[in-house]
């Protein structure tokens, strides 16, 4: 199994609800051609165990899967990225409006977490060219 680093699907919203985490994954199926059969991991948040999440899984051919309740390292990649994006944009300055914050977190997540940072994980690559040296070229023609 090969884990890169890449966020794929997310979505901002005021409030954490069922539709917020539905719109993630959304998203992140948008975004990729086959996803039937994927595994998605959460935390045990109430919107990852709604009916409308548990429903877009289903719809998308997904599995679900939860970390433990009390194991920080089942979901330590996540938890690492949102310091990254803690650090990185949210305690840079105060935000006059959400719509501004919004913009900063998707253009410093597609342009800087994506596009320059590079990761030790990846051999020193970013995950677009990490991706980019893993998928094949069978599936970049789909």
């Amino acid at each position: 199994m090969v884990v890169i680093d890449r966020i794929v699907g997310y979505s901002i919203d005021s409030r954490m609800k069922s539709r917020l985490a539905v719109a993630a994954l959304t998203n992140a199926v948008a975004r990729r051609d086959d996803v039937a059969g994927c595994v998605v991991h959460t935390d045990r948040g109430s919107q990852f165990r709604s009916r409308k999440f548990v429903r877009a899984l289903a719809r998308h051919g997904l599995s679900g899967s939860m970390g433990r309740v009390g194991a920080a390292g089942d979901n330590a990649a996540m938890e690492s990225f949102f310091a990254l994006l803690q650090n990185n944009v949210l305690d840079r300055r105060s935000w006059s409006t959400r719509e501004e914050l919004r913009i900063a977190i998707v253009t410093w997540i597609e342009r800087t977490y994506h596009r320059r940072r590079r990761q030790a994980a990846l051999g020193r690559l970013t995950p677009i060219e990490y991706e980019a040296i893993m998928t094949t070229p069978a599936s970049q023609a789909a």
